[in-house]
């Protein structure tokens, strides 16, 4: 992303990735509730039925920065 970039190019780039980290974190808020409603059952809050956006294993935000730092 160096050189020369328009504004209005750049949202291009920026907006995808803001809306891949707010589906990462809806997640992980969406696991955490389910989490504490089974007590503690890790697969029962891993339901497609408790989550708004599914999030493919190795898909996460976090797995892909996890990526990227290597």
């Amino acid at each position: 992303m160096r050189g020369m970039i328009d504004a209005a190019d750049f949202k291009q780039y920026i907006f995808p990735l803001l809306f891949f980290k707010r589906i990462s974190d809806v997640w992980d808020e969406e696991y955490k509730i389910a989490l504490d409603e089974s007590g503690g059952d890790m697969t029962y809050a891993e339901f497609k039925e408790n989550h708004w956006f599914e999030i493919p294993k190795k898909c996460h935000w976090d797995d892909v920065r996890k990526k990227l730092l290597m």
